[in-house]
Order: C-alpha cells, then structure tokens, then sequence
C-alpha cells in the first residue's frame, strides 16, 4: 500500500495512520499497533518477519508512534543527493569491501536538519550493474567476482549514486605497448587509457580490405565494388582511410541508409500511417538527413510540428501517438532513451521518475490535437491537421487532478502559461545541459558502428545503467555539442579513430573483452544489409510489391519500382519473407529490440533452399553472365571477380588453386552451375553473412 521506495510521503504517511479507519496505529498503546506487531511476527502475518524487536528500525518506528506519528512537514529537510564511499574501487578477485552511504539534506531550517549529513548505509539499497565483476549484499558488503569493470548502484529515497569497480585482468601488458599504439582522437586517447586500467591489450589494426568492407557497411548500408576495393588497395596515400570516410559520409547511400534507420526509431509503418501519411513522414526524414540537419533541429520539428500531416510530414509522429500518455513515453524513448511506462501506474520500480512526474510531462501534450482522418488504414490519404487548443488538462488517476506542465527534472509551468507548451519541452529536451538527450544519440550513432552502445541496451540511459566507459561517453557528448550537433562530424570522428579501424583478431590478451573495444567485434548483417548485398552481388533486384497487415493480409503498393533497395523502402510493412526472417525492425514500439539479429534455422533453410539467394543465382542474365562475358570466361579472373564483390578480398592462394582444379575438371556445359555453387558458397559463409 505505500509507495515505492517512499517517494510519496504524505500519502505513506495517511496510509499508515489514516487508511482502513486508521487501524494500522494505535497511539495511545503503541506496542499494539499493527504497524509494529504485524511485521515482527506478534500477530499472524504471510510477508513473515520484516522487522526484528530488537532492531533498529523498530526502535525508530516505535519512537515517531510514541511521539504522537508526526507526518511530514512542507519545512522538512529535502533529501538532495545520496553519495557512496568510495566513489571508485580498485580491487582483486576474492577482495572484499564495505561500503558508506551518506545522504545530503536541504532545507531552510537548521533546527530540523537542515543541511545535514547522515549515514544511511542500513536503509540504502544496493545492486551490481555487472554481477560478472562484482556482487554486493544488502549491507553493502562487496565481494569482487572477476575481472573487468563494473558499477555497484545505491539507492536511497529518490536519489541514486555509484562506485565505479575496476578489476584488471591478470594478464599484465608492458607500458611500452601503450606507448606505441596509434592515437588518431580523443576515443582513442580514451579507449588506450581505460584498456591500460583493465591490462587488456589492443589488437593489431584492420587490413585496407578489412576496412573498405566495414565502412561500406556501417556508413552505407552496402557493400563495396570491385572497382572501388581494387582502386583503394592500390592508392599508397597515408591519408587514403581519411579521403575513403569523407566520400562516403557525401554519398546518396549514406542519405538512404540513416533515412532508414531514423524510420526505425521514429516506427515509420504502413500498418500504423496511411500510405501518403507514410511518404510524407519519410520524405520529411530524408530531407532532413540530405541536408545534414543539426539533431537538436531536428528533434526540434518533429516535437513542436503542427499543421496538416502530408504538407509536414514531421506531424506524423502525433499520428502515431495520439494521447498525451503515448507522445510521453515515446518522446523520452526516442529521444532520451529513457522508458518512463511504468510510472504512469505508479512510482518507477527502477529509476526516480514519479508518477507526478509522468503526468507532468503529459500536461505539456495535453491541448495537442489532429483534426481530420483521412480513412482507415487501406483507404484515403491519410491528412490530419494537427493543432494545439487554448485549454485542456490531462487528470493524473491517482490525485484525481492535473499536475503542473513540466518536463522531467524541470521547473514546472503555470497552467495558464500562454503559447504552446511543447516550445518550453523541446527548449528543455536539446539544451545542451541535459543529461539524457545528447548522451542518446551518441549512444545510438556509437552502437551503429560498434555493434554495441557505450551503454547497453542503447533504450536504456537510465542512471542505474551506467555506461561501460563513462569517461568517454562524456567527451563524445561534449564534441558533439561543440559541432553543433553535427551528426556527421561524429560518425567522421568514430570512422577515422584506430579504435573502430582495430582488427577483429583476439589476442590471449583481450579474448574475455566483451564491451571495452580493445579489439572490433564481429556481428552478423542486418537484414537489410544481407539482402542488398545479395541483390548487389547478383545484381538480380528484388521487387516490392505488398504491403503486409496483421493477421498475413496483404495490400498491393506501387510505391517502390524495380531496383528499390531495402534500404529505399519507407516503411517496414513492406511484404518481403527474407527481410522479415532475418530481423528486420518492425517498428511497433521506440525500441532497439525491435530488431533481431539472432540466428533461426527459418534463416539457414532460406539460404539453402530459399528464392531469395537461389533465383538470383539462376536467374539469365545476371552478374555471373556479365562476367562470364567480360572476362571472356577465364576462371582466375571469374574467382578474383567473385571474391572481391562478396567477400571485398581475393581468394588465398589455396582457395584460387582448389577452386581452378574444379572448373578444370568440370564439363564445358556445367561450368555456369559450378560459378553459381562457387558463389552460393560464398555468400553462405559466415564471412559474407558477418561485417568483421
């Protein structure tokens, strides 16, 4: 009946004392009152024995009841911060530690405790962040388990603080290696330093075809071509990586690809948006990237849009979130990466966010309000004219009244503030003081490049999900600040350092590293990446010609003429059994989880026996014909030609040898079927179905 983690004292304190005829406390026998008997086990009780008679915490509660059980006052001391001693641990596995908690109080009156310091370790709550690292117990004992670092949150009342744990490994690696790495940035400077904490040794760098690959992949969503491996191979420019970055942070498919992934985040559907609705919405995201917009002004219109829907397309987003509680929600999960759901019932279980605060950033969307509906979800154009009334108010269930407009952690706003409330949001959202909003996108770019957020899983920026190298999200969010939140000048940042050109070779040194980037992590393609990379390689386009509805109804769409790349699509509910069986984002909620890069056995009989990768192969007139022609059939040149468009390296020696031996002893009639089976093979490993 009280509310988590004591966040709402007055109405603690009339559930205790007031709640069920007030039978909770007897204050003229105290030792009788429920509130006492019941949890140490005087009087039957299921929840068992809470609360020892000769504790502490009994002693207290004992002594506010004799006191006449006082509730609390509007001059109470406030707590104002939680701090934990140590703030940073450097220990070995099988070391022990207790910690400290103190809590910082404010107030005006210095007779009632009014700036004081207490010990609070008995009452506060502790968690480890990385169970592998270390574990803590309830009285904040902690027992180091292994290696690595990892983060022990403590929490008290409303406030949250952490102790940093580092463990290294015990490999020991000589300075001097250190001292030779290459420095290209400050990630570099950064990642080296917390690798030199850890004892974890950098791998070697990436080889050019290695890198080629990956920065096709991870900037363009595509691959490579021949042409362009052969010709950066032979370029001997120390400043050809440099060059290689700016073409293609420049390239109509880097425009395409971050289209795309924005899609994802903003859950661009044709199952959700009518068809215009959908191409407005995705030619206002495209736009946006075509001309490089600063994030902050992007985030900016899409928050404060208003007018009709297919003339600004950003309005689309209150299409799709209709009632003050869903633009709440997803504007922080999209935007902040905070997912604030569960205090629209009640006090979050996991973070500090309120239900007084949920309901006040609902009031900031409460005279937002579409007009028009443009048919349902097969028919009309979709047009809605999104405007924002001179009243309403959102009533918070709980109170029974509406909370003062305010965004998280914000002052509030009076409810007869004049002009739109979400003006006052957004000013509040890409303030560069915020603590959630830069340190997201960050968050999302980084994990695009690396396979994995600085902070994991990237929805999830809550304090109590500290991130595996604070130091260094820190200083991303303070360049990207300071480039005006230039979203290219990150990725050109993240490119250009050693750390993302690091080769995927695992040293005995670094093989348990799972999250410090001593070494790039391989991981297997997004689906729209693998099924571009088949068209390309084939060059045998796909043609999209449904729309998918729920319950496997279908809708014929006109949109996308042949030669539309996955990446080209507007929206997710495209029809199209390779997409949807290898992880596609589905874009029914603002969550990374959405998408799934997990293995199936549906994934390894498509590749068998599938029309996706087997038709294209069989297809007359496709790349093999092409090169068969161009290269006048001469089987090195048709291997190299292989190699090189699947895999972006020629074949070793070995594999041309083998592979020469076969077409050699294979009949005139049957060597176009052998270059498919070559291929096939190809395109099957896990070095094509993985960026490495």
């Amino acid at each position: 009946r009280l509310s988590l983690h004591g966040y709402d004292p007055p109405a603690d304190h009339y559930t205790i004392t007031r709640e069920g005829r007030g039978r909770r406390v007897e204050l003229a026998a105290v030792n009788h009152s429920l509130l006492l008997t019941k949890p140490t086990g005087e009087v039957p009780h299921k929840g068992g024995l809470r609360l020892p008679a000769d504790s502490e915490d009994y002693r207290l509660l004992k002594e506010w009841l004799q006191a006449g059980g006082e509730g609390p006052r509007e001059d109470d001391p406030q707590l104002e911060r939680v701090e934990v001693l140590p703030g940073q641990l450097w220990l070995r596995p099988g070391d022990q530690f207790h910690l400290v908690v103190r809590a910082h109080y404010r107030g005006a009156d210095a007779t009632k405790g009014a700036g004081r310091i207490e010990d609070v370790s008995q009452w506060a709550k502790f968690s480890s962040a990385d169970q592998a690292v270390a574990v803590v117990d309830e009285q904040g004992l902690v027992q180091i388990v292994g290696p690595g670092q990892g983060t022990l949150v403590v929490w008290f009342g409303s406030q949250i603080a952490m102790c940093r744990v580092t463990v290294p490994f015990d490999r020991p690696v000589a300075e001097s290696m250190f001292a030779q790495l290459e420095s290209n940035n400050l990630i570099d400077q950064l990642v080296l330093e917390q690798l030199r904490q850890l004892q974890l040794a950098p791998s070697p760098g990436c080889s050019d075809l290695e890198f080629i690959r990956r920065a096709h992949i991870d900037t363009l969503g595509r691959l490579p071509d021949r042409g362009q491996i052969e010709r950066f191979v032979a370029d001997a420019s120390p400043d050809k990586r440099l060059r290689l970055v700016d073409e293609l942070l420049h390239r109509t498919e880097q425009v395409d690809y971050w289209s795309y992934r924005w899609s994802d985040l903003l859950m661009i559907n044709g199952t959700l948006l009518r068809p215009a609705a959908v191409k407005s919405f995705y030619s206002w995201v495209r736009q946006q990237v075509q001309q490089n917009r600063p994030w902050d002004q992007f985030v900016r219109e899409i928050v404060t849009s208003s007018g009709e829907s297919l003339e600004q397309g950003a309005t689309n987003f209150y299409a799709l979130h209709q009632d003050p509680e869903a633009m709440t929600e997803n504007v922080c999960q999209a935007f902040l990466s905070l997912s604030i759901g569960c205090a629209k019932c009640h006090n979050h279980p996991l973070e500090k966010w309120t239900n007084d605060q949920y309901y006040a950033m609902a009031s900031l969307f409460a005279r937002v309000q579409a007009k028009g509906w443009g048919g349902d979800s097969r028919g009309g154009d979709g047009a809605r004219t999104l405007v924002v009334l001179d009243a309403g108010e959102v009533i918070q269930p709980i109170r029974g009244r509406p909370q003062p407009p305010a965004p998280l952690d914000a002052p509030p706003l009076d409810f007869d503030w004049g002009g739109d409330r979400r003006e006052y949001l957004a000013d509040w959202l890409t303030a560069p003081e915020n603590p959630y909003f830069t340190r997201a996108i960050v968050n999302r770019v980084w994990a695009n490049f690396f396979g994995l957020g600085l902070v994991n899983p990237v929805d999830d920026l809550r304090t109590s999900n500290p991130s595996s190298n604070p130091a260094l999200l820190d200083a991303l969010e303070a360049y990207l600040i300071e480039h005006d939140y230039d979203l290219k000048a990150l990725m050109r940042l993240i490119l250009t350092s050693a750390t993302y050109q690091r080769s995927a070779v695992v040293l005995e040194e670094n093989q348990a590293d799972r999250q410090f980037f001593s070494r790039h992590f391989p991981r297997r393609l997004m689906a729209e990446v693998l099924h571009d990379a088949v068209v390309q390689v084939t060059e045998v386009p796909t043609h999209f010609r449904e729309i998918e509805f729920d319950g496997a109804d279908r809708s014929p769409t006109d949109f996308y003429p042949l030669g539309t790349r996955a990446f080209q699509l507007y929206d997710s509910a495209v029809s199209n059994y390779f997409l949807k069986s290898f992880g596609r984002h589905q874009r029914r909620i603002t969550c990374e989880c959405e998408r799934s890069d997990e293995p199936s056995v549906v994934q390894v009989l498509h590749l068998s026996n599938g029309v996706t990768l087997n038709d294209k192969l069989a297809a007359p007139g496709n790349q093999l014909d092409r090169w068969m022609a161009e290269l006048d059939r001469e089987p090195a040149a048709l291997i190299d030609a292989m190699f090189l468009a699947s895999l972006s390296r020629w074949p070793s020696v070995e594999e041309r040898a083998g592979l020469l031996d076969e077409w050699a002893a294979t009949a005139e009639s049957q060597r176009r079927e052998l270059l498919e089976d070559i291929l096939w093979g190809l395109m099957t490993s896990r070095e094509f179905l993985f960026s490495h």
